[in-house]
């Protein structure tokens, strides 16, 4: 009999907890369980489109209460065995668990455990870890701070992975540059990631102008994506900032760029650091969160303390300036990045499912 599994999740844009749930529906086994996946927001983005049923439930901004009966609708016409949470849909999946209790109930958390909900979630998600949800970190640093934020320990660290096969992609360099109008040996920055407060888009731009060659290629799109573009055109750095908004290709535009770059004020366990190490790109990036359990400082690239834009600027100019010393950070991050080979993600988060229905 296989275990029914119901993932839960705000939207499905492209973003890190989506990508676990692509995951997690792609590649577990499917003689083993059946996954299905309810979005509380609109539909897949680009590149995430997925061979399981999905609900959209149509949630409107802020609180909905519609949703909790929506969701105890789905667990009527799919009768789950695990239910499995993201971000802070907990206040929606409780109250509908009370109408149709699934056997076991998992939240993940992805990112700060203070930074992961407002205050209301974390009551709320406090609740439910001292009532029997079991709860995920994904890695040391963010397991360190459930203990702080929730006074426990999270039931299992699982850290993320990525499909480190599908990142590299070294044929692709020539024809990307081609297509989007970049140089052969032009030195490109690769940053993907939302342009959000968290992730620090602006503050990366003014890291960039400090780098006197090179170009700073921004995939994503947000909030700050105007501002973005305005602090480069202040900065006088426009002409060399390509922003390309949210892109399928994720895979090829890393293997055409020499340099991933991330100047986040927060992280959890950034998929997008281990799929830039994953195509051979050494990183430059804010020793914040699960950082610097994925890059080590001085072999796999290079760390600037939070918000120090200054040393930021000066490790992307050392590494723009030392085509040697790219290839051997870039070779030694594509080694350490095998650790973080999707497969084992799928079988923590497997063998927790049959745990929990087991008890």
């Amino acid at each position: 009999m296989r275990i029914r599994v119901l993932e839960v999740i705000p939207t499905l844009k492209r973003a890190g907890a989506e990508n676990v749930v692509a995951a997690l529906a792609r590649r577990l086994d499917r003689g083993r369980f059946e996954l299905k996946v309810a979005s509380l927001y609109g539909r897949f983005a680009e590149g995430l489109e997925l061979d399981v049923p999905v609900w959209y439930l149509g949630k409107r901004r802020g609180l909905d209460v519609r949703m909790a009966p929506r969701l105890a609708a789905v667990y009527r016409e799919f009768r789950p065995e695990v239910v499995h949470t993201h971000s802070y849909v907990l206040r929606y999946t409780l109250p509908a668990a009370w109408m149709e209790p699934p056997r076991a109930m998992v939240h993940t958390v992805h990112n700060m455990a203070e930074r992961e909900a407002d205050r209301l979630g974390r009551a709320i998600q406090g609740w439910a870890f001292r009532r029997g949800v079991a709860a995920v970190a994904i890695g040391a640093e963010v397991a360190r701070s459930f203990r702080a934020a929730y006074g426990r320990e999270p039931t299992r660290t699982i850290p993320n992975g990525v499909d480190t096969a599908a990142y590299w992609r070294p044929e692709a360099r020539e024809d990307w540059r081609s297509a989007e109008g970049f140089g052969a040996d032009e030195v490109l920055i690769a940053s993907v990631g939302r342009l959000e407060p968290q992730k620090n888009p602006l503050g990366l731009i003014e890291a960039f102008a400090r780098v006197p060659v090179g170009r700073l290629v921004m995939a994503g799109e947000g909030s700050l994506a105007e501002a973005a573009r305005r602090r480069a055109e202040r900065l006088g750095v426009a002409g060399r900032v390509r922003f390309l908004g949210v892109r399928a290709d994720v895979a090829e535009l890393l293997s055409a760029c020499d340099i991933f770059a991330l100047a986040s004020d927060w992280e959890g366990s950034p998929l997008a650091v281990m799929e830039a190490m994953a195509a051979g790109l050494p990183v430059v990036a804010t020793a914040v969160g699960g950082v610097p359990e994925l890059v080590e400082d001085g072999v796999t690239g290079i760390l600037a303390p939070r918000g120090d834009l200054q040393a930021l600027g000066s490790a992307l100019e050392t590494l723009a300036g030392n085509p040697r010393l790219r290839r051997e950070m870039g070779d030694a991050a594509r080694e350490r990045a095998k650790r973080f080979e999707v497969s084992a993600m799928v079988e923590g988060y497997a063998a927790l499912f049959q745990e929990m229905v087991r008890r």
